[in-house]
Order: structure tokens, then C-alpha cells, then sequence
């Protein structure tokens, strides 16, 4: 007879606030509970956020520094080489433009500002310009920055530690069996030579996923553990928008209650790092985004590449709601 008894989560998180690493097999349970047990997995979860994070945001705030013109084939991109979505394409911003968002980074009480760039990896030129930017925003502000630029040379990297890059982003996207199904132009080795060349250069490694991208439910685990044997400081958890163009813009495979399910599950098996909803919070969590929070500790504020976020106000609203309060950089 199948055992019926349910898991007491709140229990489980003490012994990983204790030190408990969760096994594979727990993991993929929290995934398989049942949607009435989800608040029972999100006070659990708050348990060790709370340890690590009390109830403090963090807020990160995009800059879309080089749109479209990707000659990358990633099917969920609305930047790559085979999307059809009507999107604005430029090259690189300018130096005062990129500061100019570091500004308004920080009227978004944004602690760390994230300077994004379309296409496979960076020219020598772009490298250059970014570092300068970056230079400067350092010089004037103590936001933090993220720079999420393709693939990174070790050379590269290197330069934009020197000019005081804090943190830079490069997603594992989806788990290694599923990788083919995503893209062809590259491969999920490619992407860890690049978080490796950041470790390495003394950048904090942010890589993160995209949920919703037909990958199982022991997928989206592997894609936990991945991240932990990474152990990349910054997770983000984007939660797949399909966009009109794309070649996953027919698939909606999440509901709200998978969604905060897969949060649960990353902040157990990564109890100490920055869980932030990425891209796609908005139309998967609808109306149950502000339970995300009690998961992540992190959010981004605002519109993210190609697509709309809410507004800034909506999300100081829904934080100061539920009794949290935002780790703002000082102007």
C-alpha cells in the first residue's frame, strides 16, 4: 500500500538550516505535492530564506545594451537569428546611455544594475566600452553591476573584473538532456567554459535556468543540482514567456502552483544563494507572484529585454504588503 503520509516540510528545512543537504529524491518531491500543500512547501522554504536573507529584497534592474542581430538559434529568444518577433534591434548603447540607466537603476531602488548584450560573445571593441561604463558608474555610485554578455574569453573576463564588474550572468538555460531541443549553435559545455572563465577572473558566477521548456519534472531538479555543483552565488528562475515569433511560442506548460513548487525546490537545495524571479514572473505567477517571495529574495524591477515587467511601484507595493523591505545601494 502506497504510504500516505505527508512530509513535514517545515521539518525538513530545519535540518537544512542545520546543515542538511536534501537528496535528489526529496527534491523531486517537493515537485510532486500536491497544489493544496503548497503554502505548507513556501513556509518551509521562508524558513531557511528567512536564515540567510531575513526580509530583505534585492532588487535588479536590465538594461538591454545591444538588441537583436544574434546569430545564435536559442528557440525561446526573441533576439536570435531564427526569430520572427518585432523587436527593436540596435548596436551597443553609448557609454553615457548605459550610465544613464545605472541612474535610473537606482531610482528604481534597484541594488544591482544588469548591462545585457545580444550575440555570441563580445568584440574586443565592446569589451572596451562596456569597462568604461563601468568604470564610471563605480566611480559615482556603489550599485553593484551584472554584466551578462555571451561567451567570455579569459582575457575578456579578466578586463571587465579589472574595470569592477561585480557579478556576471551567464545562464545554464535549461538541463543538459534537454539542451539540443533549445538550441543547436551551441552547447551546454560552452556555457560552463564561461561560468568557469568568470570564477576564475574572480567574478560572482550568476547562471540560472528557464522553467516551461518541455524539459521533466527530474529535468528541472537536474537543473537545481547543477547550479548547487556550480555553485554559482546568484540563481535566476525564468519562468519560459512565450513570445509570438519564437519557436516555443505555442508552449505554456506552467500554472502559478508549479512555479512557486520549482522555487521551494531551488531554495532547498541552494539554501544560501540570491533565488531571483526572473523573466516571465509576471504571466506564469499572475495573481500569486508576492508567495514567490517567500522563496526568492530577489526580483527584477521593471521590463526585462524584450518583454514588459509591471511597474517599479507595483513591485515596492507588493514588497512592503507582505512586511519585507528593499536592500536599496546608496545614491
Amino acid at each position: 500500500m502506497k504510504n500516505t503520509t505527508a512530509r513535514n516540510w517545515l521539518e525538513l528545512a530545519e535540518q537544512v538550516n542545520q546543515g542538511y543537504e536534501i537528496s535528489y529524491d526529496e527534491a523531486l518531491e517537493i515537485l510532486r505535492e500536491p497544489d493544496y500543500r503548497v503554502l505548507d512547501l513556501l513556509s518551509a522554504a521562508f524558513l531557511i530564506r528567512r536564515k540567510y536573507f531575513g526580509t530583505k529584497m534585492k532588487l535588479n534592474m536590465i538594461v538591454n545594451a545591444k538588441s537583436g542581430m544574434c546569430p545564435e538559434d536559442c528557440f525561446y529568444c526573441s533576439q536570435s537569428a531564427i526569430s520572427t518577433a518585432p523587436i527593436e534591434k540596435y548596436p551597443l548603447l553609448s557609454k553615457e546611455v548605459i550610465f544613464a540607466g545605472a541612474q535610473e537603476a537606482q531610482r528604481r531602488k534597484a541594488g544591482t544594475y544588469c548591462i545585457v548584450m545580444s550575440g555570441r560573445r563580445p568584440s574586443n571593441r565592446e569589451i572596451d566600452q562596456v569597462a568604461d561604463a563601468v568604470r564610471e558608474i563605480r566611480a559615482t555610485s556603489d550599485l553593484k553591476i551584472c554584466c551578462c554578455l555571451g561567451f567570455l574569453s579569459p582575457e575578456h573576463a579578466s578586463k571587465l573584473a579589472d574595470a569592477g564588474v561585480h557579478r556576471y550572468n551567464h545562464n545554464l538555460n535549461t538541463n543538459r538532456e534537454n539542451y539540443e531541443n533549445i538550441c543547436s549553435t551551441h552547447t551546454y559545455s560552452d556555457r560552463l567554459d564561461t561560468v568557469g572563465h568568470v570564477k576564475s577572473a574572480g567574478i560572482s558566477p550568476c547562471s540560472g535556468v528557464i522553467f516551461g521548456m518541455g524539459e521533466t519534472e527530474e529535468g528541472r531538479v537536474d537543473m537545481a543540482f547543477a547550479l548547487k555543483a556550480l555553485d554559482a552565488d546568484s540563481i535566476p528562475c525564468n519562468f519560459l514567456n512565450p513570445i509570438k515569433g519564437t519557436p516555443l511560442s505555442d508552449r505554456h506548460e506552467l500554472t502559478p502552483n508549479t512555479c512557486l513548487k520549482i522555487l521551494a525546490m531551488m531554495r532547498f537545495v541552494n539554501p544560501s544563494k540570491e533565488i531571483r524571479i526572473a523573466g516571465g514572473r509576471e504571466v506564469n505567477l499572475r495573481h500569486l507572484q508576492p508567495l514567490g517571495l517567500y522563496a526568492a529574495n530577489s526580483i527584477f524591477v521593471g521590463d526585462y529585454l524584450t518583454t514588459e515587467g509591471q511597474l517599479p511601484e507595483a513591485d515596492w507595493n507588493m514588497i512592503q504588503d507582505l512586511g519585507f523591505e528593499i536592500e536599496e545601494s546608496a545614491l
